[in-house]
């Protein structure tokens, strides 16, 4: 959707009136010194008529003058401090060749004349002029000058917002232009602008950037969709108001002083998604839209259960950018709903302090070097520590042909957000199944838990979960988890949260029981590893446990992990093999040494010992606890004492992880068997291509009289927790009898 922009106040003559201009822009901006900006509008207007009447240019009566009024009206509507304004008022005659940049420090001072620099240095992005390379980047001798772009944009913002400004007159005003100027603003304002605006959150410069671009680079496309928008204006606009009225006087009952809209869907964003999605114009549910501006964040959850009380929610349509804003510091809640009359609609739901910041992006909360600003939104930060990024990673590489897609990069969300069969939106952890859903409910629930619908579709419990799935949770009479759903192998529980839970309800179970189905476990466990020969005394020893009775009991009500016990009994068997055998886990760096195998985050070389009460080993998700005089004890994440930790003392609780070390593999053999079917071997190649595994040898053979399958294969794996969960994936494929670890003395 392309801006409509008001005219420039003009005299009688038709000049522009900078008095009435100036006190426009006061209206938007408070200005330090008024005449500080009029002295610099009037000296690029004698500027251009100079150069006008000694070579006779611009008789066309396009003016770079005007050009840089224009400039600073965009940077007006982001909130730019003066020095911003008088930089883009002057920037085309520095441009030009005019002036100079000595003589611009000299009037306006080193602030000015700093930021006209940095966007001229700016210039050394620009796509190649060869149509057939559109998305190519200027040659290899310009790497120097976009370093030194980046350096200034991470010392100073404001210079890509003035770029973005002069981009912006610039698409603007091809218009009329040959069609290769237009396409070839178009390329590198698509390519390289649009892409910066939204890193830097700035959503009304990227929608019109987009636009235009769009309308010169496809321009079948753009006419199409913008007759299709222009026939059906009317009756939108009346189902719009309809919706509207229905919704804001739902809210007033409910309390909620709420400002509704019509929000224009923009025609690249049209275009995008009926590509992406394979879909016609008809069905582009946004085409529809309302937005809904609330005082305070728990306003937006309110009005977002009266929405779906009122109309049905569409499953995969939600999006809560709240709880888990966009890379680029978007804030929002996104729903569609199948509203009256059985039309899609979307709403948005958003407070006016996240609608600012929608709209102007990183320009609602910026400062400079040196100034206080308040602390409210780390927005700025974030976006600086991007370019820093950006900056870093073009140092290592020393090309600059991946900076578009460097720019348009976006990170996936840490939590993911699902709808209960009633409409409501729980958010869990990404990675989380449905058994982690279930505990996430209720604890009961997870409990009596037998089955999973996801979108009407029965699933495994170890299905992983997506963002705006429906989930429903199957429950049986009798209650109860299985000892399954604590093996980290099998994939069943993936938070905390829910393997604590589990853990739990078998601590309560009778001691017989435990000791029986922690015995069981262990064995099975240990034979699949082919560690079956681990001599149970040395091993409660190691585990500093009393009896062997108590180890079973200890792996059956969960109180030790059945992957620890497994490397200990490894380090047993085998402590100096490495030919073929698995490496163990690392040792444990001593108390007094340094910090070895954890890294600290965001802190600097801290003190660390490994908590006695989980005794947590690499590969354990873990939390860091700042003790006094000992630095930081490292305890489990599902630890009984740092969970307590949590609700006494969380303010020193800190996020710690295992230091990352060159990865090393080791052979294995593999021994499978299996009822002989089609697809066999594809299926267990494709799930060891699923798991990053390397194969290094393959040999099967049949028995055609009992129709058994026996297959061989030697993989690299680098430790033997990879191991363990490999050989449990494979367990669980069809018509396999058994998976397990096999040695090379000829043992099967």
């Amino acid at each position: 959707m392309v801006q409509v922009r008001a005219q420039h106040p003009t005299n009688n003559d038709g000049s522009v009136n900078i008095d009435a201009w100036i006190k426009r822009i006061q209206k938007h901006v408070q200005l330090t010194a008024p005449q500080v900006l009029r002295e610099a509008c009037e000296w690029a207007l004698e500027l251009e008529q100079a150069a006008i009447a000694a070579e006779n240019i611009w008789a066309d009566g396009a003016s770079s003058y005007r050009t840089g009024l224009e400039m600073a009206e965009i940077l007006v509507e982001l909130k730019l401090d003066q020095d911003s304004l008088v930089a883009a008022v002057v920037y085309r005659a520095v441009r030009e060749r005019k002036t100079d940049l000595a003589e611009v420090e000299r009037r306006f001072g080193p602030t000015v004349a700093g930021l006209v620099d940095g966007v001229q240095r700016m210039a050394a992005i620009s796509v190649s002029q060869n149509p057939a390379r559109a998305t190519a980047f200027s040659e290899q001798a310009q790497v120097d000058n976009l370093r030194k772009m980046l350096v200034t944009m991470v010392d100073d913002v404001r210079v890509a917002l003035i770029k973005l400004a002069e981009r912006t007159c610039a698409i603007r005003a091809v218009k009329d232009a040959p069609e290769e100027k237009r396409y070839r603003v178009a390329r590198e304002v698509f390519d390289i602008y649009a892409p910066l605006a939204h890193r830097l959150g700035i959503g009304h410069i990227k929608w019109e950037l987009e636009d235009l671009s769009f309308r010169y680079l496809e321009p079948v496309q753009y006419k199409q969709i913008a007759k299709l928008l222009d026939e059906r204006r009317l009756d939108r606009q009346e189902y719009i108001d309809e919706v509207m009225a229905q919704l804001k006087a739902e809210l007033e009952e409910a309390g909620i002083q709420a400002e509704i809209s019509g929000r224009a869907k923009h025609i690249y964003s049209i275009w995008r998604k009926m590509r992406r999605k394979g879909i016609d114009f008809s069905q582009v549910y946004d085409v529809r839209a309302v937005r809904v501006l609330v005082p305070q964040v728990r306003d937006c959850y309110t009005a977002l259960g009266i929405v779906h009380s009122l109309w049905r929610h569409i499953p995969n349509e939600f999006d809560d950018y709240i709880a888990n804003p966009k890379e680029n510091g978007y804030r929002s809640l996104h729903t569609a709903v199948i509203g009256p009359f059985g039309k899609v609609l979307e709403v948005q739901i958003r407070t006016q302090n996240m609608h600012e910041e929608a709209e102007l992006g990183v320009c609602a909360h910026w400062r400079y070097k040196g100034t206080d600003v308040s602390s409210s939104s780390n927005a700025y930060e974030d976006k600086i520590a991007w370019l820093r990024q950006v900056l870093e990673w073009h140092e290592e590489m020393g090309d600059i042909g991946g900076l578009a897609d460097q720019l348009r990069v976006d990170f996936e969300p840490d939590r993911i957000y699902i709808f209960t069969p009633d409409g409501h939106v729980v958010d869990v952890p990404k990675g989380a199944t449905p058994l982690d859903f279930a505990y996430r409910i209720h604890t009961e629930i997870g409990h009596s838990c037998r089955g999973a619908k996801v979108n009407g579709r029965i699933v495994p419990l170890n299905y992983i979960l997506q963002t705006g799935e429906q989930v429903e949770i199957i429950t049986g009479k009798h209650s109860g988890p299985s000892r399954d759903w604590l093996n980290p192998n099998l994939g069943y529980v993936n938070t905390s949260r829910a393997r604590a839970k589990v853990q739990h309800w078998f601590k309560l179970q009778a001691r017989e029981q435990n000791v029986h189905a922690g015995k069981a476990m262990l064995e099975r466990e240990l034979t699949r590893l082919a560690l079956n020969g681990a001599d149970y005394a040395q091993l409660i020893e190691r585990l500093g446990i009393r009896s062997q009775e108590d180890l079973f009991a200890a792996v059956g009500s969960g109180d030790v992990r059945l992957m620890h016990v497994v490397n200990v009994a490894q380090q047993l068997i085998e402590p100096d093999s490495h030919a073929e055998q698995l490496e163990l886990i690392p040792r444990r760096p001593s108390r007094s040494g340094p910090r070895g195998d954890v890294t600290i985050q965001g802190v600097g070389n801290l003190l660390t010992q490994l908590a006695g009460c989980c005794q947590p080993v690499p590969g354990d998700p873990i939390v860091g606890y700042i003790t006094l005089g000992r630095g930081v004890t490292v305890h489990r994440a599902d630890c009984a004492t740092a969970m307590q930790l949590q609700d006494r003392d969380a303010d020193r609780l800190i996020e710690v992880s295992w230091g990352s070390a060159p990865v090393q593999t080791y052979p294995v053999e593999i021994y499978i068997k299996a009822y002989d079917r089609s697809g066999l071997l594809r299926d267990v190649s494709q799930m060891l291509a699923n798991e990053k595994i390397n194969v290094l040898e393959v040999s099967t053979r049949t028995n055609k009289d009992d129709n058994y399958a026996v297959m061989l294969l030697t993989v690299e794996v680098p430790n033997i927790g990879l191991l363990g969960r490999l050989l449990a994936r494979v367990s669980q494929l069809p018509n396999v009898i058994e998976a397990r670890r096999n040695r090379k003395d000829g043992m099967t």
